[in-house]
């Protein structure tokens, strides 16, 4: 059974910080890219950081640059997004997932490009 599962959101003040975790099971992790989207109500989904299969390649939207960071542990399975510096307008419910392709760095940066989703986990950030 394929699981994306994220894990780590919650309520936290505008400026705290929090730690998203994304652990891939019944699934190849190793040689896929990952990313981390992100829907607000009524929103689209849209792009919030991605990472190559081996770590080295990394990318973020501009909206997140400089305050989230994210990083893979392959031999767990797990892509993680740090979040720093916290804003109201943060606040989505976060999704991380595969990108359909292996070993494949993306021009693009849509959702369609990426095949496996996990649930989501929300994170509220207060003014």
């Amino acid at each position: 059974q394929v699981r994306l599962v994220e894990s780590g959101g919650g309520l936290v003040q505008a400026g705290g910080s929090l730690n998203l975790s994304c652990t891939a099971s019944g699934l190849t992790f190793t040689t896929y890219s990952m990313a981390w989207f992100r829907q607000a109500p009524g929103m689209e989904r849209d792009f919030v950081a991605r990472i190559s299969a081996s770590g080295l390649n990394i990318q973020y939207a501009d909206s997140v640059k400089g305050r989230f960071t994210i990083s893979r542990d392959n031999a767990k399975n797990t892509v993680y997004l740090q979040m720093t510096s916290l804003k109201p307008e943060d606040t989505a419910v976060y999704y991380c997932a595969r990108d359909k392709r292996s070993s494949l760095w993306r021009t693009s940066l849509q959702a369609s490009d990426y095949d496996y989703w996990g649930q989501g986990t929300q994170v509220t950030v207060s003014s």
